[in-house]
């Protein structure tokens, strides 16, 4: 027979727990809650002969209550210790990025813990879960570090964008216009900038001269945006060849806001997406 004791004295980890033992798919298993001394203990007895897959089931159980019971603690406190910089407001942003980024390496924490806990319970029939959890899951905590300094790398570099675009929108909205219509040609990496009367507008590609570069790199697109905050028009007509919105053209349609328009299927459209078919052909 095999008998596991896990102590600890948080209601919520106790209540995880017994709502999960009570489910638990495994024959001839008992369980016992009692209070001793110093801790509120979960006692588990196995009297079957596959200890180690009931052992599996038990580290199963406890690695899922660190993920879903512990870990938003853990994550706090980190971002509390580590990143104290940054403001109240600030912290509860990067928290809640820590979940997006946290699952993509779920596997990874999961497998960390699993394996944690099996060999642990494998020699040791006592565990202590709060002590455990503090002090013999380093390799889970170095996972939880990178994902909170991935999260805080991604606030940043969205904090730097949308001060990026507030300053667009300023320098658009205290310049006048010195043009009426612009059309925008674009496709992937290729760009052309038509006047209202359908004719090539040159590019300035004089870095020295832009009045805005951004630090988020859109390589040539740069140039583009130079040439468009240089013109100011009341209307920039989007032509996009493939259909395709990405991050340039988002950027164009905050900064520029009700001036931009985005088109798919109109004369100019038609005729760059044979252009684009036919040198497609070639």
């Amino acid at each position: 027979m095999k008998s596991l004791c896990i102590k600890s004295n948080n209601i919520n980890f106790l209540n995880y727990l017994l709502c999960e033992f009570k489910n638990i798919n495994i024959d001839n298993v008992c369980f016992s809650c009692n209070e001793f001394k110093n801790y509120k203990n979960i006692i588990i007895h196995y009297r079957g002969i596959n200890e180690a897959s009931f052992i599996s089931c038990i580290s199963e159980i406890l690695s899922n209550l660190v993920i879903d019971e512990f870990e938003e603690n853990i994550i706090k406190k980190y971002i509390f210790h580590n990143h104290f910089y940054f403001n109240n407001l600030e912290q509860e942003k990067i928290f809640n990025l820590c979940f997006e980024t946290s699952l993509d390496y779920y596997s990874e924490k999961h497998e960390i813990l699993f394996k944690s806990f099996y060999n642990y319970l494998s020699n040791n029939k006592n565990i202590i879960l709060t002590g455990f959890i503090n002090f013999r899951l380093k390799k889970y905590y170095s996972i939880i570090e990178e994902v909170v300094d991935s999260a805080v790398n991604k606030f940043v570099i969205e904090k730097e964008y949308n001060e990026f675009i507030t300053l667009l929108k300023l320098y658009i909205s205290s310049q006048p216009s010195n043009i009426k219509t612009v059309h925008l040609i674009y496709l992937d990496n290729y760009s052309l900038l038509l006047d209202e009367n359908k004719n090539i507008i040159n590019i300035n590609d004089e870095i020295f001269t832009a009045k805005y570069l951004s630090d988020i790199s859109f390589s040539s697109n740069d140039y583009i945006l130079n040439t468009l905050l240089s013109l100011l028009p009341n209307k920039i007509f989007i032509h996009l060849i493939n259909n395709n919105i990405d991050e340039f053209i988002n950027t164009l349609q905050l900064a520029f806001e009700n001036k931009v328009q985005i088109c798919t299927d109109c004369d100019i459209c038609t005729l760059y997406k044979t252009i684009n078919k036919a040198s497609l052909n070639k």
